[in-house]
């Protein structure tokens, strides 16, 4: 048979959605600020001058 819920199953399950919620906006944010850095730098990564 099916087992009930206990509080603590239902925190647990919580606790695990926000923690991927929030992997996923640092991820997000990670790569927006990866591809900001790229877009301002533009071509000059490639032709930089040694």
């Amino acid at each position: 048979m099916n087992k009930p819920i206990l509080p603590e199953d239902a925190a647990a399950k919580a606790r695990r959605a926000r923690n991927i919620a929030l992997a996923l906006g640092l991820a997000a944010f990670v790569i927006l600020i990866f591809v900001v850095t790229l877009v301002k730098l533009g071509g000059n990564v490639v032709n930089r001058s040694l």
